[in-house]
């Protein structure tokens, strides 16, 4: 159940405890400038256990992470590090490790909630529905 509750587009609205979550993952200060309250647009397309995952940033630049639950999958950081992950669905989440972080999403009360774990930092980033 829930499973298709993750398809839509989503707003970027706050985050919590970001320098100190992209300084610990190493962002150079340049990129952590240009993603600091960052209206992100997130993309969702859902079908089944495919998921095609787009990050539109202002000025054009795309990343787009194509995954099915519970396969290795070729995945890009907030970085634009190439790795593998297998990404799993956790009590309605879905969960990856990246390389440097342990990623959780989930859909909480309408809105994308993304957590992102390292070190000690939890960083945290929700997004609002808009289509």
């Amino acid at each position: 159940q829930g499973n298709m509750a993750f398809a839509g587009k989503y707003e970027f609205e706050g985050d919590e405890h970001y320098d100190d979550f992209v300084k610990k993952i190493g962002l150079s200060s340049d990129k952590i400038e240009m993603g600091r309250n960052c209206k992100i647009i997130t993309e969702v397309v859902q079908n089944g256990n495919d998921f095609t995952w787009t990050q539109h940033f202002p000025g054009g630049h795309t990343t787009t992470n194509k995954f099915t639950i519970g396969k290795e999958a070729d995945m890009e950081t907030m970085g634009g590090k190439k790795f593998k992950a297998t990404v799993q669905m956790e009590d309605g989440k879905i969960v990856a490790d990246f390389p440097n972080y342990h990623h959780t999403v989930e859909i909480c009360g309408g809105k994308l909630v993304e957590i992102s774990t390292t070190s000690g930092v939890v960083y945290k980033r929700t997004s609002k529905r808009i289509a």
